[in-house]
């Protein structure tokens, strides 16, 4: 006898999600998962906010609350997401637990089995292991430095019928790239002529390292087709697991009520805890220490790419958000490498291209994080990949599986 299960439950399994927070190696330096830097998260003013609500608390503290989620919460992130040009109100903003449930809800939302889904590639292994349950038919759209080719889209969308589009516009996951403003507009426009609704994903919109944000997409949505995103987990803690969306109310109406079959709410404790927070400390006063620090990480991981990786080796120069996409000769597999040198030998962890793309066809790219690690060991790390890669290149191996 065996247990019959779902077919979703082997394609998440294939995901490659689970590796990247494995951390099974003493002192490995994992430049592979998105963490943020621990040191740091407010951790004593987070304390006094979650006494202070029990201490001020009344019998309902702990009672059951509304699926959209703890209302003065979603007041201040609605007064949070106009701050950056964003339209939202307390009663289009549904709470969620972290930006990755907001990925599943518009999935189930929208796809059936088969049904058609553009996403860039590569893109955020966290998004494909959501949308894989559902089943769809994926087409990968390449990246260039300013976002996603639309002329290649183009193509896409004469040919084919797409339901939904995925995308991380402000300093993408994993490239670090950010969508110029003529494709944030042309995509609005494909959208409404194409009739599918878009996704947009922006847990590191507050992370602008130069410059300032370009408008989301959801300020450029003219028919009600962006489901836009956000979390807490970059710019506070990830082990609060909040995070946001917000919508037209035809399209919150119905993610809510999906949430409501899914999880009833998220945690109302976690949430009356950030809004007590918010109360009493600024939001913006810790993004902009954060990103002084990140800006600092950022800069010098691309100081150490920059003296010790082999001159084939190639890199994106970001603006911002949490990661540096590498690509290497096309003989050279960095997922085998990571698993035959990478991690015993260097001591170091990087997220292989392989899981990044639904089709798995590339395997001489990766991403590198710069925030979750100390200034010592993002040097030690960069040095001790280049090593690798140094002998790699040199005794010109190539690696069973390569992208030839």
């Amino acid at each position: 006898m065996y247990k019959r299960l779902a077919k979703r439950v082997q394609r998440t399994n294939q995901s490659g999600l689970g590796n990247i927070f494995e951390t099974s190696q003493a002192n490995l330096i994992s430049f592979a998962a998105g963490f943020p830097d621990q040191n740091r998260f407010p951790k004593k003013a987070l304390q006094q906010a979650f006494n202070q609500i029990f201490e001020q608390s009344e019998d309902e503290t702990l009672q059951y609350h509304d699926s959209l989620g703890f209302e003065p919460l979603r007041q201040k992130v609605a007064a949070h997401l106009k701050q950056q040009g964003t339209p939202a109100t307390a009663q289009n903003v549904l709470l969620t637990q972290g930006a990755q449930q907001g990925i599943d809800l518009t999935a189930r939302l929208v796809l059936d089995k088969g049904d058609g889904l553009v996403v860039e590639a590569p893109t955020y292994i966290g998004a494909l292991a959501s949308f894989d349950a559902y089943e769809p038919t994926y087409y990968e759209v390449g990246m260039a430095e300013d976002g996603l080719d639309t002329n290649q889209l183009k193509k896409v969308l004469l040919q084919h019928d797409v339901k939904l589009l995925y995308t991380i516009p402000d300093y993408q996951n994993p490239t670090g790239s950010v969508m110029s403003l003529s494709k944030r507009q042309t995509l609005i426009e494909l959208a409404n002529r194409y009739n599918f609704i878009i996704l947009e994903d922006s847990p590191y919109r507050d992370l602008c390292y130069h410059g300032n944000p370009l408008p989301s997409l959801r300020s450029l949505d003219t028919q009600g087709r962006v489901i836009n995103l956000g979390s807490f987990s970059k710019i506070l803690a990830p082990g609060l697991r909040l995070g946001w969306l917000t919508a037209d109310p035809e399209l919150c109406q119905a993610l809510t009520t999906l949430k409501a079959g899914a999880d009833v709410e998220t945690p109302s404790l976690v949430m009356q805890g950030v809004n007590a927070y918010l109360e009493t400390n600024s939001l913006e006063a810790h993004i902009a220490e954060i990103n002084h620090l990140y800006q600092q990480k950022m800069d010098y991981m691309l100081a150490c790419l920059d003296k010790y990786l082999p001159e084939n080796i190639s890199y994106t120069k970001p603006q911002g958000g949490f990661f540096i996409w590498i690509t290497a000769p096309s003989n050279i597999d960095l997922g085998a490498l990571l698993t035959s040198r990478m991690i015993p030998e260097g001591n170091v962890s990087y997220v292989p291209a392989k899981n990044l793309y639904p089709s798995k066809a590339f395997h001489n790219q990766a991403r590198l994080n710069f925030t979750g690690q100390s200034f010592e060991n993002i040097k030690n790390g960069v040095q001790a990949m280049s090593e690798i890669l140094k002998d790699v290149l040199t005794q010109n191996y190539s690696y069973a599986g390569s992208n030839k």
